[in-house]
């Protein structure tokens, strides 16, 4: 038998070589467009990035059905989750879904890593949110891993419960459109906070919300809550500029924010009239 070893053969025909390229580069086009689509349907004035990127601060964004999530897999956890609210969702919601792991992780997160730890799973997308505003696939899309980070029970079950039922009970039925970005304050990297994990995960110090009513005139408000709370605190005592969030993050919250605007107003403890007196000390809900 004669083997016709030529490059001739070993190597593609030009005219199928470029057929293929265009068909990939057409291809990325289309991902890129679509991907960046649904990226701003969830992120007004762009997607939450580090202030000071460094190869210890690398994440990897993960999209999923009505929220994104900013994950480190140096922290083995979430750095931000982000979210768009809208009013006319349906409030019939299904049955609470199962917690499930997420395979993008580079480390394994089993729906029982938090076993016997003394933490719940908190949702940083909540269940009753997504349900509301994504349906079906967001409310299943919420009980990932990924979506999930250990919260003491009292803040949990009590002062962050309160705080995720004003959003929807009340801010979002006077603003009609909220964007929020939701996420944990951890503690600067070292050999105590690589210690301090539940399994692989990190424990935050903190958790912050950030709220804001998109516009040309955008209302924002913001909160810090530490994980030792009684849980019947007045949310006002918790009160934060989005600067502060910031500066305990290292994050920067929408970029795309015109630099005249952002200085004054970021640097404010709520922008505009939130009428917060009036559900600061709201019981929780359960």
């Amino acid at each position: 038998m004669n083997l016709d070893l030529s490059l001739s053969r070993a190597l593609p025909r030009p005219r199928n070589f470029f057929a293929c390229l265009i068909m990939v580069v057409a291809g990325t086009v289309v991902w890129h467009t679509t991907e960046q689509g649904y990226r701003e349907r969830m992120s007004w004035m762009g997607v939450t990035e580090w202030q000071q990127p460094n190869p210890l601060t690398f994440a990897r964004g993960l999209r999923n059905h009505g929220y994104l999530v900013g994950w480190s897999d140096i922290r083995v956890g979430a750095l931000w989750s982000s979210y768009m609210l809208t009013e006319d969702g349906n409030t019939n919601i299904g049955p609470r879904p199962e917690f499930r792991r997420d395979w993008r992780t580079l480390w394994p997160v089993a729906t029982d890593s938090y076993s016997g730890s003394g933490y719940d799973r908190g949702h940083l997308a909540p269940n009753y949110a997504m349900a509301v505003t994504g349906g079906e696939s967001a409310q299943n899309d919420s009980f990932l891993m990924s979506n999930m980070l250990p919260q003491k029970p009292n803040l949990n079950r009590q002062l962050w419960q309160r705080l995720e039922a004003v959003v929807m009970d009340y801010f979002l039925p006077r603003f009609g459109k909220l964007q929020v970005i939701t996420g944990p304050v951890y503690a600067p990297l070292s050999l105590n906070s690589l210690l301090d994990r539940v399994g692989f995960v990190e424990v935050p110090e903190a958790f912050y919300k950030i709220i804001v009513v998109p516009g040309e005139t955008p209302l924002a408000v913001a909160f810090i809550m530490p994980q030792e709370v009684r849980g019947d605190e007045s949310l006002k005592g918790y009160l934060v500029s989005i600067d502060e969030v910031e500066a305990r993050t290292g994050l920067n919250f929408l970029p795309e924010l015109p630099e005249n605007q952002e200085a004054a107003w970021e640097a404010s403890a709520g922008v505009g009239d939130w009428g917060l007196s009036k559900v600061a000390t709201l019981p929780s809900r359960f």
